[in-house]
């Protein structure tokens, strides 16, 4: 019922075993449950067959990854890898999305003896040395990890017959397309490539035109669309952290159908911060960004996926084409800044025809952003429970009066506040109002000390003295008669000097110099 650009036509149903694949492929294919590719399968495979480059523009969740991957299976059956020299290579922006490419080539490629070697940043070079050196049909990697070992002389890219650059987009935003400009110089020129992104802006366009030659077109929806699966609401809020943390946790409570669920935040350090909220709350969390090492980010979506952790807090490295099939709700803890990122986000919703549901949390500042998306989409987005004017008074905090401490800098000191505010404040008992209660509660006994009349007596003869506290220093007057004043202001006036000068020791003659000597 689709033809090659999406829409609907009077064909009769293409089925797997329409689209040209070999007999493994069609077996593998079977044994996971699926008969009917989705539109993006069905354009891209059999011109992918036919060696023809593809440029491929669908929405996140309609399958992009079995459509090069089965038809490089198909084509991978004749002839074998040799040392150090890939058959095939595939770029993929994170370690994720590697590492999900290379299950799926283990799934659907379960009846091949191919040899796949995963390179991404976070695993022992040694190891990775070892898969090359038996060679690899499929190579999988991240862009500075094939650099790293082309630069170490352990590869040689001259036999690569198939290059596939995955999330073209999240490749342009992460700075790769200098690393891909790279790496398309040591292949060569007559190889087959298959482009494929979620939005295709200028930027990429121009790309993809240095990259194809005469492509095969597969366009299954319209540009930078959303599913239309997926229900979308905009919840307001204050701009403060510690208010939109309280928003959404009420409005995590509130949601009945809620499975699983991947927050998602535009810092690192966000990512942090909301994780341990939510965890002091008592929510099943677990979190997600670039900073950690690659043991931890894969424990972390592996229990999320199992269903050992509820809610997955998670920076955009988890919002480009991670297979989670049956997460219920995405929300957005914080506005992207790119509107391209929006459609990634919403899209690990509502996978394979499935219902989903995406909240996005919006304050005042964040609203050129919130343009930006709508014009993407070309939609406007329902708002919860009324829009930014409609927005209640700013919630008090028990640190909300107090100025905010800078660091070192001036800058970080407040961060550590808005933290804190998640905390109920602490009953604090007051003792004037226990006073006012009680009449009968003694008075505490007031810690007076005692009067040296000596002493006051000399701050009276000084007090004339000191009276310009703004002065550098008070004008010398003559002092009192009495020896032993003079001895102790000696030491704060060293250059005193009006008796007479001594002879020798004067009469401070050391005791030793006293002792009698033997005749």
């Amino acid at each position: 019922m689709f033809d090659r650009t999406g829409t609907e036509t009077d064909f009769p149903l293409t089925t797997f075993s329409d689209l040209g694949l070999s007999q493994k492929v069609l077996s593998a294919v079977t044994d996971a449950g699926y008969t009917i590719p989705t539109p993006i399968q069905a354009g891209a495979i059999p011109p992918a067959l036919q060696r023809r480059d593809i440029l491929g523009i669908a929405q996140t969740g309609t399958g992009k990854t079995a459509s090069f991957v089965l038809p490089m299976l198909t084509l991978l059956e004749k002839g074998r890898a040799r040392a150090r020299m890939p058959r095939t290579l595939i770029l993929e922006p994170t370690r994720e999305l590697a590492a999900q490419v290379a299950e799926n080539f283990e799934k659907y490629g379960k009846n091949h003896k191919l040899n796949i070697a995963l390179l991404i940043g976070g695993v022992s070079f040694d190891e990775q040395d070892r898969k090359l050196e038996r060679g690899a049909d499929v190579l999988i990697c991240t862009p500075g990890r094939l650099l790293d070992h082309c630069e170490r002389g352990k590869l040689l890219m001259t036999g690569v017959e198939i290059l596939v650059i995955d999330e073209a987009d999240r490749m342009l935003d992460m700075g790769f397309i200098p690393d891909i400009e790279r790496i398309a110089k040591l292949i060569p020129f007559t190889r087959q490539t298959l482009f494929f992104s979620a939005t295709m802006p200028p930027e990429i366009q121009k790309l993809a035109d240095r990259f194809l030659q005469n492509p095969e077109r597969v366009e299954v929806s319209v540009r930078s669309s959303t599913a239309l699966t997926v229900t979308q609401r905009l919840v307001a809020t204050h701009g403060k952290d510690y208010e939109k943390r309280a928003v959404l946790r009420d409005l995590i409570q509130k949601q009945e159908e809620l499975k699983n669920a991947i927050i998602f935040c535009n810092r690192k350090l966000d990512v942090a911060d909301l994780f341990r909220s939510l965890s002091r709350h008592g929510f099943s969390v677990g979190a997600l960004h670039g900073d950690m090492d690659q043991s931890s980010r894969t424990k972390t979506l592996a229990s999320f996926k199992d269903g050992q952790i509820q809610l997955l807090v998670a920076s955009d490295v988890a919002a480009r084409g991670l297979d989670i099939p049956d997460v219920s709700h995405v929300f957005n803890f914080d506005v992207p800044i790119h509107a391209e990122d929006y459609v990634h986000r919403i899209g690990r919703t509502g996978r394979a025809g499935r219902s989903g549901a995406a909240f996005t949390l919006v304050s005042k500042r964040d609203t050129k952003f919130l343009d930006a998306i709508e014009k993407l989409i070309d939609k406007q987005i329902e708002w919860q429970n009324g829009d930014l004017s409609a927005l209640p008074a700013p919630m008090e905090s028990h640190e909300s009066s107090k100025p905010e401490r800078g660091g070192r800098d001036g800058k970080r000191g407040g961060r550590r506040n808005e933290r804190d505010r998640d905390h109920a404040p602490r009953p604090v008992s007051s003792h004037k109002s226990d006073i006012k209660s009680d009449d009968t509660v003694a008075q505490p006994e007031p810690i007076i000390a005692k009067a040296d009349p000596v002493r006051a007596e000399r701050k009276a003869e000084t007090k004339p003295q000191n009276a310009g506290r703004n002065s550098n220093r008070p004008a010398p007057q003559p002092y009192p008669a009495n020896d032993d004043n003079r001895d102790r202001r000696n030491r704060y006036r060293r250059d005193h000097d009006d008796g007479p000068t001594p002879i020798g020791f004067g009469e401070d003659i050391p005791a030793f110099m006293l002792i009698a000597g033997k005749a």
